[in-house]
């Protein structure tokens, strides 16, 4: 920095593809602080360093951040800009910003730009810093492509590109850039293990009106793969030539300027006309063909089967044998993986006994993980990817008794995971309006809690996708608009730091409901079939209509996932707890 004269270093969790889950080379903010939560930003002074993350993660930075100098900077939100706002006031006027441009997605630049330059702060973005003090970085991934093929992927390659070539015209683009990796997976039909938990693969997209590029790490595309790839119209192109095959062009460009880095932007001339909008395979995507929809619900009996063998396992083997946090991870996923289809956990399976429950993003490590005994609370949010789709559940369960006080905190956050999973609504309502349908039931007792209700869940893709969220905390934008197709986690929750964590998650689809004189109304269908501990439950606390709902739901989580299972431990466990309340 003192060479460079940089009076402060911004380095975000980023790479140049603005992913949630990054590649090893892109790693930069953790291996600078040691701080491994999936969301934060690190600022670096000459006298100063600050990590800024949201509620999700204060108790794991607290501890990983100890001893290091690093403060920690609890904000309110994931996307909050308070790192911005602080780099403006402390920041002497005429001193220099330095964020690489190559992982600063384009909306961030400009509202950094818009903070600095009215205080006479520079912003330069064509540093890597960390490239220059990280000795072992990492390369590229290097793991093969494959295809995501019939029946599982109803929709051909050329299918696909027709419809996004519409769209384009629609814009009026001759020429539509796409960096991110669910995208270019979903839209040409191949998927691939760069990412953890995440079946894409890092590449560049550019698609044109009659011919695609997908600019890919040599190596990566098996020849058989290269030849059915050029006879559907798409060639490859190195990884690194994708900046000057932006340089070159000419036409109207479709950029998504969520999705896209400041540094690729500044590779299209001025005089090329861009057209700022959504990436329409973001919308295309997130709404499940009925095909996808058919796959999607086996893959969910067949997670619920898993889940019914390991559920059967840990209640017995508790009291009998040594269990630990670490012990359920490798479980749940061995479970998964017999079950047809599976190909990876979508996430880090988080397992919290007692007081590590409250942080909703823990993780056990060998280092520091609980032994699982006496009386407690366990939650466990977990995941699996299917060739028919991708599951998120989270479910909490007793260990000894549940106390009165943990039953009333459970129930209160079942009401709120029913008050969602119940609720109709109008199509093309904006999601984040949405939020305030699940806190109700707590803010009513005063409770609340610090993450968003739901986000959306792709199709063999990532865990966790847009465009729509249930937040309040999120802007309510127009492309937020819930459309039939949708899959969207359902996960209210309620934290005691040091005592229990409790969240209820299931993932519910988008479904027609009802078309009035007011309009078309959507409903979820509640897709993730695994039984709710009913002996968490404080049965006064529900009404009449949400013990019906409860039992209808346990009545064919029974049914479907039964149909899996022999006889034996896992359909006799299943049979337990799903009896009627």
């Amino acid at each position: 920095m003192r060479r460079h004269r940089v009076a402060a270093c911004l380095l975000p969790t980023a790479d140049p593809h603005l992913s949630e889950y990054l590649p090893e080379r892109w790693k930069a903010r953790e291996w600078f602080s040691g701080f491994t939560g999936s969301v934060a930003t690190l600022i670096v002074t000459a006298d100063y360093a600050g990590l800024w993350a949201d509620s999700r993660y204060w108790v794991q930075a607290e501890a990983q951040l100890a001893g290091t100098g690093i403060e920690l900077v609890k904000v309110g939100a994931a996307t909050s800009l308070q790192h911005v706002d602080w780099l403006a006031t402390h920041v002497p006027a005429g001193e220099v910003v330095a964020v690489d441009g190559q992982v600063l997605s384009l909306m961030a630049a400009r509202a950094l730009q818009a903070a600095l330059s009215p205080r006479s702060v520079t912003l330069r973005t064509d540093l890597d810093l960390a490239q220059e003090v990280w000795p072992d970085r990492p390369g590229l991934p290097t793991p093969p492509l494959y295809e995501h093929l019939p029946p599982q992927a109803p929709l051909s390659r050329a299918d696909k590109l027709a419809a996004l070539r519409e769209a384009m015209r629609r814009e009026s683009a001759q020429w539509h850039f796409i960096s991110t990796l669910d995208d270019i997976a979903y839209l040409v039909n191949l998927r691939g293990s760069d990412v953890p938990y995440n079946p894409v693969f890092v590449a560049h997209a550019l698609v044109g009106q009659e011919q695609a590029t997908l600019f890919i790490e040599e190596g990566k595309v098996p020849a058989a793969l290269r030849e059915t790839l050029a006879s559907d119209g798409v060639s490859l192109a190195p990884y690194a030539a994708a900046g000057e095959q932006l340089s070159q062009l000419q036409g109207v460009l479709l950029l998504d300027p969520r999705r896209v880095t400041l540094g690729l932007r500044e590779r299209v001339a001025a005089s090329v006309p861009v057209v700022e909008a959504v990436n329409p395979t973001t919308f295309a995507k997130s709404r499940k063909t009925a095909e996808e929809a058919r796959h999607l619900r086996l893959a969910m009996e067949h997670d619920g089967a898993a889940l019914a063998a390991f559920f059967a396992w840990l209640e017995q083997a508790l009291g009998r044998e040594r269990v630990t946090e670490l012990d359920i991870d490798t479980r749940i996923t061995a479970e998964r993986a017999a079950r047809p289809g599976f190909v990876s956990p979508s996430f880090a399976t988080i397992a919290g006994f007692r007081g590590n429950g409250a942080m909703p993003h823990y993780r056990a490590t060998p280092e520091s993980h609980a032994v699982i005994e006496g009386q407690g609370l366990l939650l466990i949010d977990s995941g699996g990817q299917y060739l028919g789709g991708t599951t998120d559940i989270t479910r909490v369960i007793a260990v000894g008794d549940a106390t009165a006080a943990q039953k009333r905190d459970f129930t209160l956050v079942l009401k709120a995971m029913m008050a969602m999973s119940r609720a109709r609504f109008p199509r093309g309502i904006r999601s984040p309006l949405l939020d305030a349908i699940a806190r109700a039931p707590l803010w009513a007792e005063g409770l609340d809690y610090g993450h968003g209700t739901g986000h959306g869940v792709g199709y063999f893709l990532n865990v966790h996708e847009g465009p729509q969220v249930l937040s309040y905390s999120a802007a309510p934008e127009p492309h937020t608009a819930m459309e039939a197709g949708m899959v969207t986690s359902i996960e209210p929750g309620l934290y005691r730091p040091g005592q229990w964590g409790i969240r209820i998650e299931n993932l519910a689809m988008n479904q027609p409901a009802m078309t009035t004189d007011f309009g078309e109304y959507l409903e979820f269908e509640t897709l993730t079939l695994c039984p709710i501990d009913t002996r968490c439950i404080e049965p006064a606390l529900l009404d009449a209509q949400e013990v019906a709902w409860l039992n209808r739901y346990h009545a064919e989580v029974r049914e479907r996932v039964g149909q899996h299972l022999p006889p034996g431990a896992a359909r006799d466990w299943l049979e337990t707890r799903t009896r009627p309340l």
